[in-house]
């Protein structure tokens, strides 16, 4: 079992950059497969990045390609979300979330494991 906390979030203007850190507890983190997910205000929950748990694959939902990057660094049991050039639109609650294997990079229902959530609100 892996537990996550989700830091880093806050408020900034459009075009502005923030980098969300997402670390998990548990000697096995390098095994886990870990995605960033949001929600915004009556918005459906979406998967925003998701890293397998070498690094060597990566999967973006295409509003966000080209701005966010997702990392990993398995010997700090983090994964980070670097988020440039932030739109109002990407208002909403960040969650990470973990589950075990690669299988479907965007396949939420495989995620088994989530964090409470960090808020990043975007100012026009």
């Amino acid at each position: 079992q892996v537990q996550l906390v989700e830091s880093g979030g806050g408020l900034v203007q459009a075009g502005g950059s923030l980098r969300l850190s997402c670390a998990a507890s548990g000697r096995t983190f390098s095994s886990y497969t870990i995605a960033w997910t949001r929600q915004a205000p009556g918005k459906e929950r979406e998967i925003v990045a998701a890293i397998a748990s070498t690094g060597g694959k990566t999967y973006y939902v295409e509003s966000v390609k080209g701005r966010f990057t997702i990392t990993r660094d398995n010997a700090k049991n983090t994964v980070y979300l670097q988020m440039n050039s932030l739109q109002p639109d990407d208002t909403a609650v960040y969650y990470c979330a973990a589950k075990t294997g690669m299988g479907i990079l965007w396949y939420m229902p495989e995620y088994a494991y989530w964090g409470r959530g960090t808020q990043v609100t975007v100012s026009s």
